[in-house]
């Protein structure tokens, strides 16, 4: 369990764990308590009324955040040819085709994000058990398998965020920095519960939005009045 030190402890007084509030007292409660000596990521955590257990409860997706992550993200594009020629145009780090799978297959993984145009995918697709665990593989429902390498890329270093419900029914994602203004953060949050609201599986039944909370790396959880988010 990790030690509570005197600036968790402060950082976390007088935040009740069981009051509701709008998005606005949110963030400005968490941007207050991220004190720690570096620049604390700002997360989202939503619980939602779907069993992923079922197929079609599955809640993926891809969200533009309009002020960024603030996270520089390294991104490595599977394509060839012209393909290839504007992924590196368009900024991404790695490009390759057999010498990236050769690469990845050895375990060498410099990456955050991981994009393919379709016909790669057959050899992608070998890198199943290396990229499965860790959340790499291009899918594309979050559209990292395209044609359209450029904005894939783009995108990725803009500050687009996937997200997929785990087991219990929740999300998480890093929406920013506590450097960012509260106005940033609002507006990032605000866009990606959308996304994930529009993300709805059919097989969802009853309240879909559940529980939400903001907080930094290091401060208290706060929780969200689930209408004041989107």
């Amino acid at each position: 369990m990790p030690k509570i030190t005197k600036r968790m402890a402060k950082s976390h007084a007088d935040v009740d764990a069981r009051k509701l509030h709008s998005l606005d007292e949110a963030v400005k409660l968490v941007k207050e308590r991220a004190n720690a000596k570096f620049d604390e990521t700002i997360e989202i955590s939503m619980n939602l009324g779907v069993d992923p257990k079922y197929p079609d409860q599955q809640v993926r997706g891809v969200c533009s955040l309009p002020n960024g992550t603030g996270k520089s993200l390294r991104v490595a594009v599977f394509a060839k040819g012209p393909k290839a020629e504007e992924a590196k145009k368009a900024g991404a780090d790695i490009v390759g085709e057999q010498d990236l799978f050769e690469t990845i297959n050895g375990g060498k993984i410099e990456f955050d994000r991981l994009i393919a145009t379709p016909d790669l995918m057959a050899l992608v697709g070998r890198l199943g058990k290396v990229l499965g665990p860790r959340g790499l593989m291009p899918n594309p429902k979050v559209g990292t398998v395209t044609m359209d390498v450029a904005k894939a890329v783009k995108d990725s270093k803009g500050g687009a965020v996937e997200f997929r419900v785990e087991k219990a029914g929740i999300i998480h994602a890093g929406i920013g920095k506590a450097s960012f203004s509260e106005e940033a953060l609002r507006q990032n949050a605000k866009a990606f519960v959308d996304a994930v609201a529009k993300a709805k599986p059919s097989g969802a039944k009853g309240t879909f939005i559940k529980k939400v909370a903001l907080s930094s790396t290091m401060g208290p959880g706060v929780r969200i009045e689930p209408a004041s988010a989107h």
